[in-house]
């Protein structure tokens, strides 16, 4: 089969995926399994193999996968028993119930979470500590995945974060070379995101008002759940924060890998906590919010699995490469910028920085373009990346705040964009990357 053939199959199949989860026609889980398996099929791949293609993505992304199972688990069981209670109270006295300063101050604790360069612990601290905040003011439910989404996305360019470091490691430079000019970019992003809350608080303090609260940071007109008050356990605070501390501690510092580190805490959580007869009754109750996350975690693996195997993915770079014209070779950096905001999107990280950068890189040499110009102008792209559907830990957040996928990209894809060209924007601005 001719590889023009497997690209525009390529292609074709993650519009449709978008276009039928953004228009509700199917849902997020079942576009991941069925729409990868109709275009295999067609392309001819209906033996075996198809099922070693679907096997060999599901086991890839089964540690992502188990480490999301017990990351709610644990998480909704500190909720439970009210750990992060005396954290709301103080952000709601603090706020003044007022959307706009939630917003903000929701985008600027995504980017210091942001710091330890992993998604997904972003989006479970993030969302555990402002979730039960922007649901007590009543603020859109897309909000707050949305700030997240985008605030990581800006702070995922640091180098010890996935795409850099797949950048160094294909070009063989210094992370001086590549990160150090992109930190302007990074500031300027951070801006936009802040500049977003901003606007969307705004849209919301007009919608609901200024919320007031008591003198302990209970809203007036939300009544207590008294079954919910059966699970706090507010003399066990400290033991449960330390917890918390211990377990990003390790997280960040690599001690074990995250899925185990997470069921490890969760073992310990349930143990400090509830006595094992109300033990099951919590992991339960926290697996229902669990389950559909991680089906779509493993659908997409699926996704994946396909795409690559057939190699589609692969046919798919070699175009992408072909369509850049010899004539444009001067401006081969300009051009890999441009590339990098569909090609980090349509592909997986490793794919497009192992597989596409490299060829281009080579090809921009014969110009004069260095290394490090073309690393830096891969990494534009990154502005939307994380709302492709091929990124795991995006699951995790539409998980965590109950949201559709297509939703999140309906309302943050042009924002998210808008990060990318601002990046390209700076980065022309600062000579860091050249016409």
């Amino acid at each position: 089969m001719s590889e023009s053939t497997l690209a525009i199959a390529g292609f074709t199949m993650i519009v449709l995926f978008m276009y039928l989860i953004m228009s509700k026609r199917m849902s997020a889980m079942n576009a991941l399994i069925l729409i990868p398996i109709v275009f295999a099929v067609g392309l001819g791949f209906y033996d075996a193999k198809l099922g070693k293609m679907m096997m060999a993505g599901v086991v890839k992304v089964a540690p992502t996968g188990i480490m999301i199972c017990f990351a709610i688990l644990f998480f909704g069981i500190m909720i439970d028993a009210g750990l992060f209670d005396p954290v709301i109270k103080k952000i709601l006295q603090a706020v003044h119930g007022d959307p706009m300063k939630v917003c903000v101050g929701t985008a600027v604790l995504a980017a210091f979470i942001s710091l330890d360069g992993d998604g997904s612990t972003t989006y479970l601290v993030t969302c555990s500590a402002m979730l039960a905040v922007h649901r007590r003011l009543g603020i859109k439910p897309i909000i707050l995945p949305a700030l997240a989404v985008l605030e990581n996305s800006v702070m995922n360019i640091i180098p010890w974060g996935g795409p850099t470091g797949r950048v160094l490691a294909s070009l063989g430079v210094e992370a001086s070379q590549v990160f150090t000019p992109m930190i302007p970019c990074m500031f300027v992003g951070t801006l936009f995101v802040c500049f977003l809350g901003y606007r969307w608080g705004i849209k919301e303090r007009a919608r609901l008002g200024v919320i007031e609260f008591t003198h302990d940071g209970s809203h007036q007109s939300v009544s207590e759940d008294p079954e919910a008050d059966k699970l706090k356990r507010p003399e066990k605070i400290w033991i449960n924060f330390a917890l918390v501390v211990i377990l990003m501690v390790c997280l960040i510092m690599g001690v074990l890998p995250l899925a185990v580190l997470f069921i490890i805490a969760t073992a310990l959580a349930l143990l400090i906590n509830y006595k094992n007869k109300d033990q099951q009754a919590r992991i339960s109750a926290n697996g229902a919010n669990a389950m559909p996350v991680i089906s779509m975690v493993f659908a997409a693996g699926i996704f994946m699995g396909i795409l690559a195997d057939t190699k589609m993915i692969d046919a798919m770079s070699k175009m992408i490469i072909a369509g850049v014209p010899e004539s444009m070779g001067p401006h081969f950096a300009f051009i890999t910028a441009l590339i990098s905001l569909p090609g980090t999107f349509f592909m997986t990280n490793d794919a497009f920085y192992f597989g596409v950068l490299p060829v281009l890189t080579k090809a921009a040499a014969v110009y004069g373009i260095p290394a490090d110009m073309m690393g830096r102008a891969a990494l534009i792209g990154q502005g939307a990346h994380l709302l492709s559907p091929l990124v795991p830990s995006t699951y995790l957040l539409v998980g965590l705040n109950k949201v559709e996928f297509g939703d999140l990209q309906k309302f943050a894809l042009l924002p998210a964009i808008c990060i990318s060209l601002l990046w390209l924007a700076t980065s022309v601005i600062l000579g860091n990357i050249t016409l």
